[in-house]
């Protein structure tokens, strides 16, 4: 499977690269704004997998660019930038690609850090306006700690929690999930349950943040 990661010099996106290359034989795609940044970055992630046997080509590009080479296409990017990534991308997505968005909208004070909720009722529904008609739009990976994932050192057992209204696109998120040692897949329904899925993020935030040895805090059901 190819896999591009939009925005996969930020924290999420090197988790995700670095964890599927660690543990997989997907090619893998690291997209940015800036296609020399990507490169650097791509370069950075290469390097680490080699420093643990782990021999792979990771390639970096425009998002655009990245979009346009990919089976799979996870949009690791802050929520205030999604729609517009979307955007930019959405003459490279075709009915075979799979457009997955893992973003949250937070917003943060003096208490915390609180789930933003849009007015169009979660940042998936921002996403799925975005998105051309014929590319299925998958949400997962929201609840995951980006550093936890980085280290790769780290051993988990962690959830990711997946929604989507096609199943075929869902199943195959899940599989992707399930690559990464340690991390399960849990399907909760269609685009209309996002709100509830994306508004864990900040309650783990402020779990973590409360309590003394639960840093990089992920989230399993039993």
């Amino acid at each position: 499977m190819r896999i591009a990661l939009l925005g996969g010099t930020g924290d999420i996106g090197q988790g995700l690269a670095l964890r599927w290359g660690f543990d997989t034989d997907h090619e893998l795609l690291v997209g940015s704004r800036d296609p020399e940044r990507a490169r650097e970055m791509a370069d950075e992630y290469e390097t680490e997998l080699d420093s643990r046997g782990v021999e792979t080509e990771i390639k970096g590009f425009e998002n655009a660019m990245a979009a346009d080479r990919a089976d799979v296409v996870v949009a690791s990017v802050p929520a205030y930038h999604l729609v517009d990534t979307v955007e930019a991308v959405a003459d490279r997505l075709d009915e075979d690609t799979i457009l997955v968005t893992p973003a949250v909208g937070m917003k943060r004070d003096e208490s915390g850090f609180h789930y933003n909720r849009p007015g169009a009722g979660s940042v998936a529904a921002l996403a799925a306006e975005a998105t051309p008609e014929e590319v299925s739009l998958v949400g997962a990976f929201h609840n995951l700690p980006a550093g936890g994932l980085a280290n790769l050192d780290r051993e988990f057992e962690w959830d990711t929690l997946v929604f989507g209204d096609d199943e075929d696109a869902k199943g195959i998120v899940a599989d992707l999930a399930e690559g990464i040692e340690g991390l399960r897949a849990l399907d909760v329904g269609g685009l209309e349950n996002a709100a509830e899925v994306e508004a864990v993020t900040p309650l783990l935030i402020n779990v973590a943040m409360e309590n003394d040895g639960l840093h990089d805090l992920g989230v399993r059901f039993e």
